[in-house]
């Protein structure tokens, strides 16, 4: 099964760098069922069109852990090698990760632009025919082109295949095309090489929390996605009901923030997070507000619902995060008075930023574990020397709790994109020496439900200003 991805924005060479694969090399990487090659036919500044081969051992596939149904024959005989599937996904993963995570260390700047890309399966069986391809992908912005291939040409009398070749043009960024590619891929052929179980649902809810949500044919997609499980279909769906927020009117900004109509129902992790966050910003007495690495606006919509916070900004490096909570929060639709309270906009906690200044207070909310190491200190310099709002909130992963997670292998991090995950005594000790160059005083909060041994999932730092300092 062959996945080419190409692009003629110059210099299209420029590919090679947000795929981690150099386009002079052909490499190859083992897989649990195979192998998959990476090589470019064609890499000039005019074009350059990557290619991800996959050469699927059979016999190996059915001595793994596939999850095949029928009889012995069946698992032998099948299309598994010849079409794109689950193995595709797999591949994509493992040989694409730091794209598929949106990451590329020597062209960071290119991550987020936008280029056009044109992306070609062959083959894909489509159980659902053309039309459902339309249905899946036109929707996310794709130019959709697909050839319908017979079962076989010398007996046309044996109708047609669900075998087609299939092309697909936008103008997006490779990070947002890989994620699309390793959701739908599985659920056009609709069954897995591998059992699906709970961790199935975190990997959808994590590669397709940016679209899935507002997709007209969402529950099509997680079913088929989530092959075998009703009950996993019914908590995905469950919480990407969540994703979806309700207009903020000015009349029921009083009511979201009165308990006594939120459902009663156990709160999420996050939630829990995010209500600690406001609870010590309004105990601070902060009206203007920064929210650092805002995401998608989860906090954001929280504060907006506080008549205490006059002003609201918050700031990430994604433009499709951006773009994302502008959408949620219905900025467009909000009366005048509460959309002057509020803006969005872009930029990097590691680059000096003007427009940080002044502000009472910040909240940095399950961000830092995403930045490199040694990008720590220039974040320590744009928040705390350059922005130095009063009162800074943070919160970050304890890495102790992880133990009580039981679907999260020993030494895995919660998000493949993190960088770091601390201990407590880790995250005091930078905390405190945070505090000491830059003039503030910190103390610290556990967040969500604590045990004795390892503590609370999420560690909170509260820094707040020193009377005494004339840093």
């Amino acid at each position: 099964m062959l996945l080419t991805i190409s692009t003629d924005r110059q210099p299209a060479t420029d590919l090679g760098y947000l795929l981690h694969k150099h386009p002079d090399r052909c490499q190859t990487f083992d897989l649990s069922f195979g192998q998959a090659h990476v090589f470019y036919p064609e890499a000039t500044d005019v074009c350059c069109t990557a290619c991800l081969l996959l050469d699927v051992d059979p016999v190996g596939l059915v001595r793994g852990k596939g999850d095949w149904q029928g009889g012995s024959a069946d698992q032998y005989v099948n299309d598994r090698p010849y079409v794109a599937s689950s193995l595709m996904s797999v591949a994509i993963s493992q040989v694409f990760g730091s794209a598929l995570a949106g990451r590329s260390k020597d062209r960071a700047d290119l991550v987020e632009t936008p280029m056009p890309l044109t992306a070609k399966i062959d083959v894909l069986p489509v159980r659902g025919g053309e039309p459902l391809l339309k249905r899946f992908f036109e929707p996310l912005g794709y130019e959709v082109e697909s050839s319908h291939h017979p079962l076989d040409e010398q007996f046309p009398e044996w109708g047609e295949s669900v075998y087609y070749s299939v092309t697909l043009t936008k103008t997006t960024t490779v990070s947002e095309l890989l994620r699309h590619l390793y959701v739908l891929i599985p659920v056009f052929d609709h069954r897995k090489h591998y059992y699906v179980g709970q961790d199935e649902v975190e990997k959808l809810l994590t590669k397709a929390q940016t679209w899935l949500a507002d997709h007209p044919e969402r529950e099509l997609i997680t079913r088929r996605y989530l092959t075998k499980s009703p009950s996993l279909v019914r908590q995905a769906l469950a919480r990407l009901a969540e994703e979806e927020t309700p207009p903020i009117e000015e009349e029921n900004i009083a009511d979201l923030a009165n308990e006594s109509v939120v459902a009663k129902r156990e709160r999420s992790l996050h939630e829990q997070r995010i209500d600690a966050v406001v609870d010590v910003l309004k105990e601070a007495g902060a009206k203007r507000i920064l929210d650092l690495g805002c995401g998608e606006g989860k906090l954001l919509r929280q504060l907006l619902s506080e008549k205490q916070f006059t002003e609201i900004v918050g700031m990430d490096v994604s433009i499709r995060s951006l773009e994302i909570a502008h959408r949620r929060l219905r900025l467009d639709r909000l009366p005048e008075r509460q959309r002057e309270r509020i803006r969005l906009i872009h930029g990097s906690l590691t680059y000096r930023d003007e427009r940080l200044t002044g502000f009472d207070a910040a909240g940095i909310v399950e961000v830092i574990e995403h930045l490199d190491p040694q990008r720590l200190a220039a974040f320590e310099r744009v928040v705390f020397e350059q922005a130095r709002p009063t009162t800074v909130v943070l919160t970050t992963p304890n890495r102790e709790f992880n133990v009580m997670w039981e679907s999260l292998p020993a030494g895995t991090m919660r998000h493949g994109d993190h960088r770091f995950e601390w201990t407590r005594e880790e995250f005091e000790n930078w905390s405190n020496g945070v505090a000491a160059r830059f003039g503030y005083i910190v103390r610290f909060l556990p967040v969500g439900p604590e045990d004795a041994a390892v503590g609370s999932p999420s560690q909170m730092g509260i820094f707040e200003r020193s009377h005494y300092d004339n840093v």
